[in-house]
């Protein structure tokens, strides 16, 4: 089977309640008579990968808030109107009510609650121990993944892990006690999966790993995330793909350096990606009309050294028309393939890269001689020369460099801003320009959840 979600969002539903955690999956059964065998849960689960398609995360809202709110990419040619609330985000003059913001928080937490369903059900329920383990592991490394993203973008959220029942009382939590929790849950997710899955799409023992060595950094433990980056290099069989164009396209999907993916298919059938119209520059380009969205700024353009492999493939600066006229014009190429709908693509998110492996081991190795030999892997597949302690910059700077064009429209780079403690310095130093004073490192929480819990309070930072 190619992917695992292709009929998994037919007979559930997702009940939007007054409150974001008060959401669980309902099947055409009553829920207290679902959960009690095997398909069950792996119906549920299945649901839970199904929700990272939505509008609300992977589908768009991750990369206007991990992407477009960096230096990477702007909003695009379209500033007015609908497009407004990617404008705002862009340029640090969101409110507490924009549109992708509240999607990022609802969608991220509707995977949760979903998970924490399944969590709570589970352990009473006689299945067979492997499949039950396996079902856990993929619930906990799915809620860390989305409370991974939620901690990065609002630092102050509620941490919840057990099914919301009306009456519990919802308390914000600091991003560096949510970081805390993923630990745990996460080094249960990597001992519970599997190392490889018959179905496509599946969270393994490397998707937990590299999750958890990403949150280990950001808690500034680089000994424990070395630990666990060695682990993956000797273990888990991944492998870089050469040359760097190899890993794009619909046809070069989940391959030997993917580490986990989000699912998309075409056909109708309601789980297409939107990714090649949302950034195609032109109606030209591809199937149906082109916004020009997640637009690579020229900072960006000009991060590449010159002969870098990976700038053709990963965006382009000129287009053709369909009047046979060249048009100078940056846009993202890596997620560019054919749709037989508009905003029906077949082409996946790609969540974690083995590339992404190598460059965090060499931030938890630091300054030395190993952390370039890390480093220079990825540098040798894009053709370029090696580095080391006598190339101008610091270390960090090269390293946040290498990250920046390697994984760059990935929905890594404001994560790494923040990690590296540059976000402010880097937006400033981009178009359009941003005061260093007006650079906010956390989101807004939503209004309707100040108006909701009374007992929040709203980031000012």
């Amino acid at each position: 089977m190619k992917k695992i979600i292709i009929s998994l969002i037919i007979g559930i539903t997702v009940s939007a309640c007054s409150d974001f955690t008060e959401l669980a999956p309902i099947s055409n059964r009553n829920e207290s008579a679902f959960y009690n065998t095997a398909d069950d849960f792996i119906f549920g689960i299945n649901a839970s990968y199904a929700m990272l398609q939505q509008d609300g995360v992977y589908g768009r809202a991750y990369w206007t808030m991990f992407e477009m709110r960096a230096d990477n990419t702007d909003q695009g040619p379209d500033q007015t109107g609908l497009a407004r609330v990617f404008t705002d985000i862009n340029q640090f003059t969101e409110d507490a009510l924009n549109e992708q913001i509240d999607a990022a928080w609802t969608g991220s937490y509707r995977v949760i609650a979903n998970c924490n369903v399944i969590l709570d059900r589970i352990e009473s329920i006689e299945i067979d121990a492997t499949l039950k383990s396996q079902i856990i592991g993929e619930a906990l490394f799915l809620r860390s993944l989305m409370y991974y993203h939620l901690a990065v973008a609002f630092g102050n959220i509620p941490l919840q892990l057990t099914a919301f029942v009306p009456g519990d009382v919802l308390v914000q939590t600091n991003a560096d006690a949510v970081y805390t929790q993923l630990v745990g849950d996460l080094t249960t997710a990597e001992t519970n999966l599997s190392a490889a899955n018959a179905e496509v799409g599946r969270a393994t023992k490397g998707a937990a790993a590299t999750l958890l060595a990403k949150v280990l950094l950001t808690q500034g433990d680089k000994g424990g995330a070395a630990i666990v980056l060695e682990r993956i290099i000797s273990t888990y069989g991944y492998s870089l793909m050469d040359p760097y164009s190899d890993l794009w396209g619909v046809a070069n999907e989940n391959n030997g350096e993917s580490i986990f993916e989000v699912q998309f298919i075409s056909g109708g059938i309601g789980q297409g990606s939107a990714f090649t119209n949302d950034f195609s520059p032109s109606a030209d380009l591809q199937t149906g009309e082109g916004f020009g969205r997640n637009r690579p700024t020229v900072t960006m353009q000009n991060s590449y050294e010159v002969n870098d492999l990976r700038f053709a493939s990963s965006m382009g600066d000129t287009y053709v028309d369909g009047g046979g006229v060249t048009v100078t014009a940056n846009y993202v190429r890596k997620f560019e393939s054919n749709p037989p709908n508009g905003n029906d693509s077949d082409i996946n998110f790609v969540v974690f890269r083995y590339s992404d492996v190598f460059l965090m081991y060499a931030e938890a190795l630091g300054d030395s001689p190993a952390g370039y030999v890390e480093i220079n892997k990825v540098r040798t597949r894009a053709g370029l020369p090696d580095i080391d302690g006598a190339t101008p910059g610091t270390f960090d700077e090269k390293l946040l460099h290498e990250r920046q064009v390697e994984l760059a429209f990935e929905n890594h780079r404001w994560a790494d801003l923040l990690r590296f403690g540059v976000a402010a310095q880097k937006v400033n130093e981009a178009e359009p320009f941003i005061p260093v004073s007006a650079v906010r490192t956390l989101f807004l929480i939503p209004q309707r959840e100040l108006d909701i819990n009374s007992n929040f309070t709203q980031n000012s930072n």
